[in-house]
């Protein structure tokens, strides 16, 4: 049976035999992680918008807070456990969170301030779900094996982000809104089942394996270093400082544009179903677009051309995708924009981007990684959410103007994000003894 889903899986995809169960394994993981999680995405643009528009930035700053709060505890988390604890912990906890969200929603007790907390609650589950996933990744699977495999495990993500809009297209006008909290519940639940099988078939790997690339030895204890080392980590290296500054620039763009989006549709739909039903096409239209291009492309992509074409694309798509919605600030430009642009970070530009840690240390890795994916992301949004308001609002910019002003700032980006595939590179070079980390 393996030697068949390998024939099947070499079609696509460059996998080893020995690789096969750790890759369907991490597919699975995160096809139902990314799920849970876009079966509440329309639920939380809604809720923003239904707080009213004009409340984004102070969600946004909230979120930026909430951040700063959890990332230390997190790190004391990830210096006390060994992964194969820290992992199942945070996804239990962020499960009895949407179980309580629930109960509120469903009791009507101040549906307002609810919908806000869950705004800005949603927004840190996403980056921390997404950011551990990643973390584990790198440090399973080495750079060399990154370059064949990780697009297709992006495009489990990409599935689940093609069947939580149909989950949330489907069922909303039947149970209702609040109850879709209750279906990402079961897909969380299902992700810590893909984790523990995952770790399962490293273990079992490693130990058939008599290569010595296989065999390093466990190491059942926490990742070293005090709760705010992943910070120390960041400032000591510039190329982590680099990467830190290429998440800031992603976010400005991505903030600016998702508030452009939350002007336009507001403006053109009065109705809350209506709206969630709109920002689950729009995610759908993304997920089928994406999951063709991971499938078919993402991997030969990568292995033609590098992390530095890969990390590099997504500006440049950001920079012509601004320049043309300058010049047509419409619904129709900005979803066609929102949905290449949303295509390209997830087929190419994310799994290049996971990639640039591949050549980093494991504190580097799980601690440093998770402070620029969320406390900088989110301060990202902050800062960049207030831009926008003080150009929209302050200087009574409309938003072509806006969009024209975003243009340079891709192009910057794009430098930098040139520079680090460099250093990537040769980083990757000294690098390449490895090919599956012994499971902690």
């Amino acid at each position: 049976m393996k030697d068949f889903v390998h024939a099947c899986l070499r079609r696509a995809i460059d996998v080893e035999t020995k690789e096969v169960a750790a890759l369907l394994w991490a597919f699975a993981y995160f096809f139902a992680i990314m799920c849970a999680y876009f079966i509440l995405r329309p639920v939380r643009d809604d809720m923003a918008i239904a707080g009213g528009v004009r409340a984004l930035p102070w969600l946004f700053t909230g979120t930026f807070i909430v951040m700063l709060c959890v990332v230390p505890f997190f790190g004391a988390l990830v210096s006390r456990f060994p992964r194969r604890k820290f992992i199942p912990i945070v996804y239990w906890f962020f499960i009895a969170n949407l179980l309580v969200f629930w109960a509120l929603l469903q009791s009507g007790v101040s549906t307002v301030y609810v919908a806000r907390a869950f705004f800005i609650w949603t927004s840190v589950f996403n980056l921390f779900i997404v950011s551990v996933f990643w973390s584990f990744m790198v440090d399973l699977f080495c750079e060399q094996q990154g370059r064949r495999l990780f697009g297709f495990v992006a495009a489990g993500g990409t599935a689940g982000t093609l069947v939580g809009p149909l989950v949330t297209l489907s069922t909303a006008a039947v149970i209702g809104t609040y109850n879709l909290l209750l279906v990402s519940v079961v897909f969380l639940v299902f992700a810590l089942s893909c984790v523990g099988q995952l770790l399962k078939s490293v273990d079992e790997l490693n130990g058939r394996s008599a290569s010595k690339t296989l065999s390093a030895p466990s190491d059942e204890h926490g990742i070293d270093g005090g709760i705010f080392s992943g910070v120390t980590e960041i400032a000591k290296s510039p190329y982590m400082i680099g990467i830190g500054i290429f998440i800031a620039l992603f976010t400005w763009t991505s903030t600016f544009l998702y508030f452009q989006q939350a002007n336009i549709i507001a403006s053109a739909f009065d109705n809350s179903l209506e709206r969630t039903q709109v920002f689950a096409a729009i995610n759908l239209a993304v997920s089928t677009l994406t999951i063709l291009t991971q499938i078919f492309i993402t991997g030969r992509f990568m292995k033609a051309f590098g992390v530095r074409i890969a990390v590099a694309f997504l500006p440049a798509v950001t920079m012509v995708g601004f320049a043309l919605f300058a010049l047509a600030p419409t619904l129709a430009m900005l979803i066609v924009f929102q949905v290449i642009r949303r295509a390209s970070n997830f087929a190419i530009t994310r799994p290049g981007r996971e990639m640039l840690f591949t050549v980093v240390t494991k504190e580097q890795k799980y601690k440093s990684k998770n402070f620029i994916d969320t406390v900088v992301y989110r301060g990202g949004d902050a800062v960049s959410g207030w831009a926008f308001v003080g150009l929209n609002r302050g200087l009574s910019l409309d938003l072509s103007v806006i969009a024209a002003i975003c243009v340079p700032i891709a192009a910057a980006w794009m430098g930098l994000a040139w520079v680090l595939g460099n250093r990537q590179m040769r980083l990757a070079k000294t690098d390449r003894d490895f090919v599956i980390s012994p499971a902690q």
